[in-house]
């Protein structure tokens, strides 16, 4: 599988750089949509009351299993996530920025999983905003470190004719947002990394861990990383990202969860599967 160059720099970057004070936790928002509280999964409803949702949705999400990953590895976080359903940048932005100003540590953000809801596959509007989002989280904390979280292929517009990448081979939905996302990224030196969880699944695909098309069924002894609805992402689709997440925000390994992992055993993910997917993780940061 070809890796791009472009990224490499700020996620080695970001190895072991989170802030770790004693007494002072590192604050960490998560900025975005659906893909974050975890919609169609237990995710959503996951540690609620261990992250604060700005917006008084009451989501866990993946923002609350990060926040259990750096429990168990020692780092003390005060996590809050600001996500609407359904949204790109330009909703915070434009609507939601006196959410946002204080002054975080590490922000996290995704925009809409086609990078445009009009305009499929078009970062015009991520390269627009990018910079603004940036430039007001570095004017309350100069040292913010801002990182990009590029997201999967959405099966339902790989299978579907009416989809915008229909025809084409189920990783390039990935691949084009984590293009987007690069370009967005050198567009911007305010952020530091492009987290590779979109390209992450395509590597449980290529290694035989996920299934690749949910339509005709799931092959035997394959996962779905997909929800019900073919678009959303299962429990263990949104645990692959907040593994993928912790490696890049923390700097951490994280096969160093281990087996005993709580978040994968709250979440119902056999031990077995949640070390395959915290290898997938370790090996497509170690690609970068």
């Amino acid at each position: 599988m070809t890796r791009r160059g472009s990224g490499v720099l700020g996620l080695m970057l970001a190895l072991g750089s989170l802030r770790v004070d004693a007494g002072e936790p590192v604050r960490v928002l998560f900025v975005g949509n659906s893909f974050f509280y975890g919609a169609v999964s237990a995710a959503e409803q996951y540690r609620p009351a261990s992250v604060q949702d700005l917006n008084g949705s009451g989501y866990g999400g993946v923002p609350a299993i990060f926040k259990r990953f750096t429990e168990e590895a020692g780092i003390e976080t005060a996590v809050s996530l600001e996500t609407v359903p359904g949204v790109g940048f330009d909703e915070h932005y434009d609507h939601r920025r006196d959410r946002l100003d204080a002054p975080w540590d590490d922000v996290v953000m995704s925009t809409y999983s086609t990078l445009d809801r009009d305009h499929p596959g078009d970062p015009t509007a991520l390269l627009h905003y990018t910079p603004l989002l940036a430039q007001l989280f570095a004017q309350r904390n100069p040292h913010v470190r801002i990182h990009l979280n590029a997201t999967w292929t959405r099966a339902d517009q790989t299978y579907v004719a009416e989809g915008h990448w229909f025809g084409r081979p189920v990783e390039a939905m990935a691949e084009d947002v984590w293009a987007g996302y690069v370009a967005a990224q050198k567009a911007e030196p305010l952020v530091r990394d492009v987290v590779p969880t979109g390209t992450a699944w395509n590597r449980a695909f290529h290694e035989g861990i996920a299934d690749t098309n949910p339509y005709d069924g799931i092959d035997a002894g394959k996962v779905d990383l997909w929800a019900i609805d073919h678009y959303h992402a299962s429990v263990a689709g949104y645990y692959l990202e907040a593994l993928v997440i912790f490696a890049a925000v923390t700097g951490r390994d994280p096969t160093s969860l281990g087996s005993e992992e709580g978040a994968a055993a709250d979440l119902g993910i056999p031990k077995e599967l949640a070390i395959r997917l915290q290898q997938i993780a370790a090996a497509e940061i170690k690609a970068h």
